[in-house]
């Protein structure tokens, strides 16, 4: 059985733009793609540089002030225009989503939806920033506070969700006010090149919006370049805190949306059904390649073992293949180091006395070229065990039994991170108990990704970063206060 190969000539040929300039490559390296279905190279990627990063901050620090003086309701329109933009070519972000990271195609068009409502929603907020009126003390003055935008704002995103996340920062970067400079993941670049195409079609100035491709050394010459006025990262903790040491030399401010464990906490009063379902969404959504996936399942004792035949009964209907193919549910792992760093926990996870109720080998046969793990759930995982204190980045539970309400409470916050955590019960106090409870930037009660709107703020705690993203506070993150008092005392005749 031979999967479908994207189609290269969809793929976006440009790796920069910069002002009205597009260029098929930078002045980097070159680097193959590789599609993780089948391991095979879709096409060579002319990386940028960092006298490339120049050229793209440049354009963007000429672009600022037409964009900084546009009135709030022209941004509005013009983000309206490209909202509307993005979903006359949702079809091909799916493709192109499918292509740069195997994303299965029962899922890919809903990320050009998101795209575009993000996009709706904050240009509703680009006319309505508006500052404070402060009483003043100690005379006559006028006291008031403005917000202003920092100027070209530095985005850099993961390979996992390329597209959500690069639209999650500039929506609410652009209705503030600012110009972006954009790094696409050099694993999944495609769907954020193609959008960097798209700004001109929707009306934008030249040097609005400018993206680019490249590896590590393009995000640090992102991070130390004096024209860039904010860095919002959004990937890895290890990654951010190489993004923080380059930020300190200049005290540049730095927004950051890492890493989670997020916990899902399973209680004997909930809707079994339900809760399993929601459960095997954390392994299954993007292969368990997401930041805020629920990946450790905490299951009150009386039901544990019910439960874990209730996920592995449900795992076993989960169609894992060819992404292409609209009735695959999962597809593969990023890539061949990925899965084998995964295999490589799941078999600590064992040897520490983990128990694989199903899954937990690389899948072959037709799956071999590509790099294919099933849904696994693992049981019995210990505290002290690597499978539950670090993020897995693949389609792995782990599952703990606990036997009070305390003991999940202290389970679910014992992990360096605090992104997300999703509870399941019937009991409307324990509900509001437990969430009160968790150090975790985003809690849902029998949920498991639906409080993800561009209207709620979204970010972590702990070491899964600092800022927010959506709502009226993402707004704010890209904004600068400033007070200024106005002297209205009648002179002094001398």
């Amino acid at each position: 059985m031979a999967f479908r190969s994207p189609n290269t000539q969809a793929l976006p040929r440009h790796s920069l733009i910069f002002g009205d300039t597009v260029l098929e490559r930078g002045s980097g390296k070159v680097q193959p793609h590789i599609y993780p279905a089948n391991g095979r190279v879709t096409r060579e990627i002319g990386f940028a540089s960092a006298d490339d990063v120049d050229r793209a901050v440049q354009a963007a620090r000429a672009a600022f002030p037409v964009w900084r003086a546009l009135p709030g309701d022209k941004r509005r329109d013009l983000m309206l225009k490209m909202a509307s933009v993005i979903e006359q070519h949702a079809k091909e972000f799916a493709e192109l989503s499918t292509a740069e990271n195997g994303s299965a195609s029962m899922v890919a068009p809903y990320i050009a939806m998101d795209a575009a409502q993000k996009f709706r929603y904050f240009a509703g907020w680009a006319d309505k920033i508006q500052g404070d009126t402060l009483s003043a003390w100690g005379g006559p003055a006028h006291n008031y506070v403005a917000y202003e935008p920092y100027g070209v704002v530095g985005a850099i995103v993961p390979w996992n969700g390329p597209l959500f996340a690069a639209t999650m920062v500039m929506t609410p970067a652009l209705a503030a006010g600012n110009c972006i400079v954009l790094k696409a993941p050099e694993m999944a670049p495609f769907t954020v090149l193609r959008l960097g195409e798209l700004f001109k079609e929707a009306g934008f100035p030249p040097g609005v919006v400018n993206t680019l491709v490249g590896g590590p050394d393009v995000g640090d010459a992102m991070v130390k370049h004096d024209g860039i006025d904010k860095i919002q990262f959004v990937g890895s903790g290890a990654t951010a805190k190489k993004v923080l040491r380059s930020a300190a030399d200049s005290l540049k401010p730095c927004g950051l949306e890492l890493g989670g464990k997020s916990a899902v906490i399973v209680f004997a009063d909930a809707d079994l059904q339900e809760a399993a379902r929601r459960g095997l969404s954390g392994a299954v959504s993007v292969s368990g390649q997401g930041c805020v996936n629920g990946t450790r399942l905490l299951v009150e004792r009386p039901i544990y073992e019910q439960y874990l035949k209730m996920l592995q009964a449900m795992a076993g209907h989960i169609k894992i293949g060819d992404p292409f193919d609209p009735t695959t549910v999962m597809g593969p792992i990023i890539s061949e180091n990925s899965l084998e760093r995964i295999l490589s926990m799941i078999d600590g996870a064992k040897r520490a006395g983990g128990r694989v109720v199903i899954g937990g080998e690389r899948l072959g046969g037709d799956y071999a070229e590509g790099y294919f793990l099933p849904l696994t759930v693992v049981a019995d995982v210990g505290r002290d065990s690597s499978l539950f204190q670090h993020e897995v980045f693949g389609p792995v539970l782990a599952v703990t039994p606990f036997d009070t309400e305390e003991e999940a409470i202290a389970l679910a916050n014992d992990t360096p991170y605090g992104l997300g955590a999703y509870i399941h019960t019937q009991n409307l106090r324990r509900a509001h108990v437990v969430a009160g409870q968790m150090q975790a930037g985003m809690v849902q009660v029998n949920g498991s990704g639906e409080g993800m709107q561009p209207f709620a703020p979204f970010g972590g705690m702990k070491q899964s970063g600092y800022g927010r993203l959506g709502g009226e506070q993402g707004v704010h993150e890209f904004l600068q206060v400033k007070n200024v008092w106005m002297n209205l005392a009648k002179p002094v005749a001398r």
